[in-house]
C-alpha cells in the first residue's frame, strides 16, 4: 500500500493506493514544516489522519507540500517515521517537485503551481534543474490568483471595467472598495483574499475586458517566468486551481507567447498516483 500526500498550508490530501488504484482518500488540516513544529504535525496526523486508516498497513509514504524546503526534510521525514514505523519508504518533497512529476512524469518539460500563488520549474524527468525565483504576490507571482485579484481589484476601481461588473462585485461579495483596501493593507493573508476573487472573475469571463485580464495575468507569467527556461519546445504543464478553472485562457496566453501546453489539473494527485504506480 502506498500513501501519497499533496499538502498546502490550507488542507492535505492523502490518497491511498494499491498496484495504481487509488484505495482511499482523505483530508486533513494543512501541513507546512517550514511553519509548524514537528510535535504540531504529529498531533494533526495523529488525531486526524492515522484513525482513518486504522486497518491499513501503508507501506511506502511519498508526501509533497508546500515549505518541505530542504533544511525542513528531515523533521517532516522523522515525524512521518514515528507514525508509519512499519514503513520501508518514506520520501518527503516540494510541491513544485510533485508538480514536475504529476504533469511530467519521467519526460521532460516545464511544470508550473498556479493556485493562491505561483511557481514553475525545467523539469528533466528525475529532478527540477531550474527554478525562476516566484518572488510572492507582491514583488511577483505572475499567473497567481493572489496577482489575478490584485490585477481585478485595480481595474475594477480605475474605471477599467463596466459600471455592471462593479455593482456585481459589490452586490454578490458584500466589499466596497474601502472593504477591499482594509482587507489588503490592515488583515493578514492579503493573497488569500485577493485570490478569493477568482470564482466572481470566472463567472464574468463573458465581459471582454475581464478575460483580458486573465489572459494578461498568464502572459505576464510566461514571459517573466517560463521563458527564463529558454526550452520553447516543451510543453508547459500545471496544477492548482488557477491553472484548472482558467484552462482556456491559460492556453491562449501560452499559444501568444509561442508555447505549447502540456498535461493540466486542478490537483496533482491523479498525476501523482500514475507516476508512483510506474515507479
Amino acid at each position: 500500500m502506498q500513501l501519497i500526500s499533496d499538502s498546502g498550508s490550507t488542507k492535505t490530501d492523502w490518497c491511498i493506493t494499491n498496484d495504481g488504484r487509488i484505495v482511499r482518500r482523505i483530508i486533513t488540516q494543512g501541513i507546512n514544516p517550514f511553519h509548524q513544529s514537528g510535535q504540531t504535525i504529529y498531533d494533526v496526523l495523529n488525531g486526524e489522519l492515522l484513525p482513518e486508516l486504522a486497518d491499513v498497513k501503508v507501506d511506502e509514504v511519498y508526501f509533497y507540500g508546500s515549505g518541505c524546503r530542504e533544511e525542513c526534510v528531515p523533521m517532516m521525514t522523522d515525524v512521518l517515521s514515528c507514525a508509519f514505523s512499519h514503513a520501508s519508504t518514506i520520501e518527503v518533497h516540494s510541491d513544485l517537485l510533485g508538480a514536475a512529476r504529476a504533469v511530467c512524469g519521467m519526460g521532460e518539460g516545464i511544470a508550473c503551481i498556479l493556485g493562491t500563488g505561483a511557481n514553475s520549474c525545467l523539469y528533466d524527468g528525475r529532478d527540477i534543474v531550474m527554478n525562476t525565483p516566484p518572488l510572492g504576490y507582491i514583488l511577483g507571482d505572475e499567473g497567481s490568483g493572489a496577482v489575478l485579484g490584485r490585477l481585478f481589484v485595480n481595474a475594477l476601481y480605475k474605471n477599467q471595467l463596466p459600471e455592471s461588473v462593479l455593482s456585481d462585485f459589490e452586490r454578490e461579495t458584500g466589499c466596497g472598495m474601502a472593504d477591499v483596501i482594509h482587507r489588503v493593507y490592515r488583515e493578514p493573508m492579503a493573497n488569500r483574499f485577493l485570490a478569493s476573487f477568482a470564482p466572481f472573475i470566472h463567472s464574468h469571463l463573458y465581459v471582454p475586458s475581464v478575460r483580458l485580464i486573465v489572459v494578461d495575468n498568464f502572459r505576464m507569467f510566461f514571459r517573466r517566468n517560463v521563458v527564463q527556461y529558454g526550452r520553447p519546445k516543451l510543453p508547459v504543464g500545471a496544477v492548482g486551481s488557477i491553472a484548472g478553472h482558467f484552462y482556456d485562457e491559460f492556453v491562449e496566453a501560452a499559444i501568444d507567447e509561442g508555447f505549447t501546453v502540456g498535461r493540466t489539473s486542478s490537483s496533482p494527485m491523479s498525476g501523482l498516483v500514475e507516476y508512483h504506480s510506474c515507479n
